[in-house]
Order: structure tokens, then C-alpha cells, then sequence
């Protein structure tokens, strides 16, 4: 793995803004979510209310962890990886299931998020 501290920082760069999309993507499902579930005909208020509350925290997680990898904290590192590992357990029911056009895109973002965010080297604290 490289040390040099420009390619860290740009693995940071990238990696944060991944996550920043990952994190939007993610709160903007949950307002698609919520609007669907209000206005179809079966309001089932408890499961509404409960993928709405995941879809705030795992968004504003991944955002949280998006502002830690451009501050350049590590605490982000791990949340990110685990977060990615579960949208990659998504994406496989997503192709079994056909719905590629879901698939595909959270593919292309949690393969490149999963790669800076395993390869960026932690700094020492001095």
C-alpha cells in the first residue's frame, strides 16, 4: 500500500465523496419511501415507521462517515466498510431478483467506497 500523502489524501477525497452520495441516496429513498407509504391505499404505520427511521440513521450515518474521511479521522473506517458489505448483500438479492437497474448502481458505489476505505492507511497521532 502507498504512504504518500497525496495519494492518501486523494483516496480521502474520493472515498468522502462517495459517501456523501451514498448518504444522500440513502435519505432520499427514505423520503421516496415515506411519501409512497402515505399516499398508497395500505398504511401500515409501523413498518413505514421503522424504514424510515433506518433510512435516516444509515444516511446520516454514511454522512457522518463521509465529513470523518474529509476531516481525516479514522472512527469512519469502520462503519463505511461494514455499511458497503451490507449494500453488498442487497445488490446480490437485488440481481437474483432481476431489479438491475437497483442493482447496478449500488454496485458501482460500494465497490470503490469498500477499496478506499480498506486501503487508506491510518496516520500516526503524533
Amino acid at each position: 500500500m502507498s504512504t504518500d500523502p497525496a495519494k492518501q489524501a486523494r483516496k480521502r477525497s474520493i472515498a468522502s465523496a462517495l459517501l456523501y452520495i451514498e448518504g444522500a441516496v440513502v435519505l432520499a429513498l427514505g423520503v421516496w419511501v415515506g411519501v409512497m407509504g402515505i399516499t398508497h391505499e395500505d398504511r401500515e404505520i409501523p413498518p413505514l415507521a421503522g424504514v424510515l427511521l433506518f433510512s435516516l440513521a444509515g444516511g446520516l450515518g454514511l454522512l457522518a462517515c463521509g465529513r470523518a474521511f474529509a476531516q481525516r479521522k479514522n472512527w469512519g473506517r469502520g462503519p463505511a466498510v461494514l455499511a458497503n458489505l451490507i449494500v453488498l448483500g442487497v445488490v446480490k438479492y437485488q440481481f437474483e431478483g432481476g431489479f438491475l437497474i437497483g442493482a447496478i448502481p449500488l454496485l458501482l458505489l460500494a465497490i470503490p467506497v469498500l477499496y478506499f476505505a480498506v486501503t487508506i492507511i491510518p496516520e500516526e497521532r503524533k
